[in-house]
This record gives structure tokens, C-alpha cells and sequence, in this order.
């Protein structure tokens, strides 16, 4: 008996029928869909095969998960395509930026127009033979040997980490790959994608999960690229790249040299913006980036570099200017919406901003969380020539917050993990999963949240950071990837845990047991080899600071 949560309809199936054909029996309608589903809380590809009762809940392109397929099969396609032209080349998945997927195409010279023009016209021709997309399952000493006779070190690197007997790959005709999560059962289910060039590589567009029958709109965003192209080069100096790297370097006793490598980088980068702020005689430092990104640690360690240049730097939340409660903004359901920046009073802000650049005395206020009021409480600041001011928060780069403050004293840093190390050269790690990662091992350690809790609010939170924080991103002087490469190896044995606790019968189960599949890839790090001024001890616990 199959049950279909989508529409509450129960119906029999016969064995063995596949997860398209229940869908089929369903009756439901759906625009851009399905591309998978949930399957007894669990999220599975349309080939899946039914030997017991399910409850079955279908997925369309209108869902982060049902992107995540369609780009991954849509992914196998652009890799068939560069195979099929240019059989030796590697075709390297960044990460996404400007609203698609940079990729990099190593050919031994530059990628032209030309290049491009050819994989788009042969993806374009799959695509329209409608091509099967097998999923293989073999053992897994069958699969490391097959990809490493092809060349791909990097998934079989991937697999060799893994305790289990069998593995699986995806096959288009001659054409093999592994992926991670789920793909469509044949090419023609494509159709919408586009390729141009872009920097030194290519950008793929894929559909907006707001309207699948649009592509989503190209953003600029030479700030994040620049920032992508540091890490690349972070991880050549590293001599890891990929998650397979990694794990064999940890095998082999380098765990303690690439925590090391990591931790100085990264403060090497807060190093050279506190010189910039220093040389620009900057008075406020505007700090903002999305949930658990790391602003409270990165503006901790940037005033002590501060400090080191001789300036006395002061450190105020903007969450301190939020309105009364009953004053904030309501969304459409009618309900407060503490994430826009009306949730913030911005005229007050900048009129203490002013007067303590003037010279003159002011008295903080205090948010209250608990009554949801502003308080004041006798703590009074003033500064001086060499006194500057971090501000940290979600708004901050927002113009709004700072419309009256003049330009020449502002520096604005942007800070979240923006690109991190790649499981395999044709599966990225998702920076919006490792901040997932954190929020969980934090609300759990120190706010008393499950992991059910956390991953329920997170759709609430993407939507808010979209709207209030994204578009401003470029609008940054600094761009600080707080990424370290290490930290899902060190934070693995806390959070697996944690998302262990989370009920089949709930429907965070399947966000839950995707994230516990992610860290299985990775072998664990002991965390006492984390120094206690990393960004990671803000989340895992044992910071040198104060929270």
C-alpha cells in the first residue's frame, strides 16, 4: 500500500514498480515534476523500486532538493558532452555564483567561445535523444577500479574512504559518474539550461527555484569570484583539493599541519584588512553575512589585528537597535518579521553613529530579548582619533543602515563560508550545508534546539537572508571566506549524534539523513588539535572568547 502525502491518496501497487509508475497511479498534477521524492521520509530518485508500504511525498523543481537533482543530472550531461569533444581534458564543478554553477575546463590552454558554443550544442543534442540514466550498483572495489582506469582519482579517492561493500554510479551510453544525491531517469527530463563563459571557466544556468520555466537571473558578482579564486589557490598550496585528498592526508599524519595551514590563512586574511582599515583611517567597520557564518568570531579576531595597529576598536551588535517588539514589521502570514531591516531602528543608529563621530558622548541601548524592549542601562561610549568601531550584523551592509554615515569613514566586510573543499571533482560541498552543520551543533549546545528544531526553521531563514543580505554582498570592501577546510572532519562526531536524534516520522528526517550521508564521507579529526581562536570553536565549543 502506498501512501501519498502530497494529495492523502492510498492505492496498491504491485512489486517492484518503480517510484515514476506510483506516481503515474497517483493522479496528481504537478507543473515541473516530479524529479524525486521522499520516500518514507528519505529523499530518493525516480528509479527507486517498491518491495513493502511507503509513504511517498513527490518533489518538483520548485524545492531546493528537486534543483539539487536536476543540476546534478544536468551536470552528468556536461560531463558526457566535454568527454565526447575533448576525451583528455578534466571538468572541475566549483561551486555557485552569479545564480548558476562555475565550472573549470583544464584543456592545457584557454577556454574560448568557441570551446563553449561546443559543449552547449552537444549537452543540447543528449539532451534530445532522451537518453537513459542508469543507476548501477556494484561492489565497491569494482567502482574504485573502474573510475581510476578512467582517470578519476578524485571519486575513486572518495569511495576508498567508505566502510560499505557495495557502491552505486550513474551511466549515460559510455559515460560513467558518481554523485552523492539523486538524478533523473533520462535526459530529455532537462529542459531548460544554458552555458556561456565566464572568468576563466564556464558558468552553467539552470532554472530559478522561483519560476522553473525561467532561468535564473545572471548576478555579477566579481567580488565572489575573486574570493573563489583565493581559495583555489589556498588548496594548490595544500595539495588538496578534494575530500579524497584530505582523508588520505589525514591517514598519512598531516591532520595537524593543514589545521595549522587553515588557521593562518585565515588570519593572515583578517591581518590584511585590519591594515586596510588602518591605512584608510576607517572609524566604522560594518561586518554582516548569513546565519552562522562566523561574524562574532571574525570581528573578535579582527580587533585584536586592530589593536596590533594601534587603534582601540570598540565592538557593538546591531541587534541592540532592534525596534520594541511591538513595533516590528509583520509579514504576510501576519506575523512579526524580525528579519527585515524595518525589524532594526536605523534612525536612531545613525544618529549615534554621527555623534560619536562628532566627538561626543552617547548611551548604548540593550535589546532585551526576552520582554522585547530596548533598554538603557548606564553604559556610555565615546571615542577618540584612534578609536573605531565593529558593528556585526545581519543588516549591516544594507545602505539603509548606514545611509548617514559618510562614505570615507565606512570599510564593510562580508563574511561567510563562501567555497570550501569539494567531495569530488563533480560534487561541491555546499557552503549553505556547512552552516547548517554549525547552526545545529550550536542551537543544540547552546540554545537548547534540536537538530528537528534548526532544520525546520531553515527554508524561514534562507528566505530572509536572500531578501536582506545576499543582494548586498558585493557592496563589501573585504570579502572574508570563513570556510576551513577542515572543520566538517572535526565537527562530524559531535553533530552525527545529534542528527541520529532526529525521528523517521518527522519531516526533517530526510534533510537529517542527507547531512549524516555528507559527513560519512569524511574521516573524523580529533578536536583538540583546533586552536581555541578558531572561527570553528564559536560553534563546536572551547573559544579563548567570550560569547
Amino acid at each position: 500500500m502506498i501512501r501519498c502525502k502530497n494529495n492523502g491518496k492510498q492505492f496498491p501497487m504491485p512489486l517492484g514498480c518503480t517510484l515514476g509508475e506510483v506516481f503515474e497511479e497517483s493522479g496528481l498534477e504537478m507543473d515541473y515534476g516530479p524529479v524525486s521524492a521522499y520516500i518514507n521520509n528519505k529523499m530518493q530518485g525516480l528509479n527507486y523500486r517498491f518491495y513493502n508500504s511507503k509513504d511517498v511525498e513527490f518533489l518538483s523543481l520548485r524545492c531546493a532538493n528537486g534543483i539539487h537533482v536536476y543540476l546534478h543530472t544536468l551536470f552528468l550531461v556536461m560531463v558526457k558532452a566535454v568527454e565526447d569533444i575533448y576525451p583528455h581534458s578534466q571538468l572541475i564543478m566549483d561551486g555557485p555564483v552569479s545564480h548558476g554553477y562555475f565550472c573549470r575546463l583544464r584543456l592545457g590552454r584557454p577556454v574560448d567561445d568557441e570551446d563553449v558554443q561546443a559543449i552547449l550544442y552537444r549537452m543540447r543534442e543528449i539532451v534530445a535523444s532522451d537518453l537513459p540514466i542508469h543507476r548501477i550498483q556494484c561492489p565497491i572495489e569494482e567502482a574504485i577500479q573502474l573510475f581510476r582506469s578512467r582517470g578519476m582519482e578524485s571519486k575513486a579517492q572518495l569511495l576508498e574512504t567508505q566502510g560499505h561493500l557495495y557502491a552505486y554510479y550513474y551511466q549515460i551510453e559510455n559515460t560513467i559518474d558518481y554523485f552523492y544525491s539523486a538524478l533523473l531517469t533520462r535526459t530529455g527530463q532537462l529542459h531548460l539550461f544554458h552555458l556561456e563563459k565566464m572568468d576563466d571557466g564556464l558558468l552553467l544556468r539552470i532554472p530559478s527555484i522561483k519560476n522553473p520555466g525561467e532561468l535564473a537571473p545572471k548576478d555579477p558578482q566579481p567580488k565572489m569570484m575573486a574570493a573563489m579564486r583565493e581559495h583555489r589557490e589556498w588548496l594548490d598550496l595544500m595539495d588538496v583539493t578534494t575530500v579524497g585528498d584530505f582523508n588520505a592526508a589525514v591517514r598519512k599524519g598531516r591532520a595537524a599541519e593543514l589545521i595549522n595551514v587553515s588557521e593562518a590563512l585565515q588570519e593572515r586574511k583578517v591581518t590584511q584588512m585590519a591594515d586596510e582599515i588602518k591605512e584608510r583611517n576607517a572609524r566604522i567597520v560594518l561586518i554582516a553575512g548569513p546565519s552562522s557564518s562566523g561574524k562574532t568570531t571574525t570581528s573578535k579576531r579582527l580587533a585584536i589585528q586592530l589593536m596590533c595597529c594601534g587603534m582601540h576598536p570598540h565592538t557593538i551588535s546591531t541587534d541592540n537597535y532592534f525596534v520594541n517588539r511591538v513595533d516590528t514589521p509583520k509579514d504576510e502570514n501576519g506575523e512579526y518579521d524580525f528579519e527585515c531591516i524595518g525589524a532594526v531602528d536605523t534612525e536612531l543608529f545613525n544618529q549615534h553613529m554621527k555623534q560619536l563621530l562628532k566627538g561626543e558622548r552617547i548611551e548604548l541601548p540593550r535589546f532585551d530579548f526576552p520582554s522585547g524592549e530596548r533598554k538603557y542601562e548606564g553604559k556610555y561610549l565615546q571615542i577618540s582619533d584612534k578609536d573605531v568601531i565593529i558593528l556585526e550584523g545581519n543588516h549591516a551592509l544594507n545602505p539603509i543602515m548606514s545611509a548617514q554615515i559618510p562614505e570615507e569613514d565606512k570599510y564593510r566586510i562580508f563574511v561567510s563560508p563562501l567555497s570550501t573543499i569539494a567531495l569530488d571533482d563533480h560534487n561541491n560541498i555546499s557552503t549553505s550545508d556547512i552552516r547548517l552543520l554549525r547552526r545545529i551543533l550550536r542551537d543544540y549546545k547552546y540554545r537548547g534546539y534540536s537538530a528537528t528544531e534548526t532544520i525546520h526553521r531553515r527554508p524561514s531563514v534562507d528566505r530572509g537572508e536572500m531578501r536582506w543580505i545576499y543582494p548586498f554582498q558585493e557592496n563589501a570592501d573585504a570579502t572574508f571566506n570563513s570556510a576551513l577546510l577542515y572543520e566538517l572532519n572535526v565537527i562530524r562526531e559531535q553533530v552525527t549524534p545529534i542528527l541520529n536524534q532526529v525521528n523517521e516520522r518527522e519531516p526533517e528526517y530526510a534533510e537529517a539523513s542527507r547531512l549524516r550521508k555528507l559527513l560519512a564521507y569524511l574521516v573524523p579529526v580529533p578536536p583538540y588539535q583546533v586552536p581555541p581562536t578558531s572561527l570553528l570553536r564559536e560553534y563546536a565549543g572551547g573559544s579563548s572568547f567570550k560569547y
